[in-house]
């Protein structure tokens, strides 16, 4: 799914993480996977694909992504995280202006 790859590409770069270890199926570092995690989140939440989508636009299961979105959703409270998190969410919508359905 292109939102997804490009999603990785935005969140690497943001992150500055390598996009091809978001891209790995296995289990990679902690870093990788809370970017992944994030741009999973961002992508339901803000972008408002379906988690199913985004299981497979990430090559992981629903339940992961719901897990992820659960997660990133509690760490929000800590007010850092959450001005990091919102950041992305506003590049993301720049990102995508335009060519989201609604």
């Amino acid at each position: 799914m292109e939102i997804c790859e490009a999603m990785i590409d935005i969140c690497a770069a943001l992150y500055n993480v390598p996009s091809k270890e978001m891209r790995q199926t296995g289990r990679c570092e902690a870093d990788v996977a809370r970017v992944r995690q994030i741009a999973m989140y961002v992508t339901h939440v803000s972008l408002g694909v379906s988690m199913h989508e985004v299981g497979r636009g990430f090559v992981r299961d629903r339940t992961t992504v719901r897990h992820a979105c659960h997660l990133i959703e509690d760490m929000r409270e800590d007010e850092d995280f959450d001005r990091a998190i919102a950041t992305t969410e506003k590049v993301a919508l720049a990102a995508f202006r335009g060519r989201l359905e609604v």
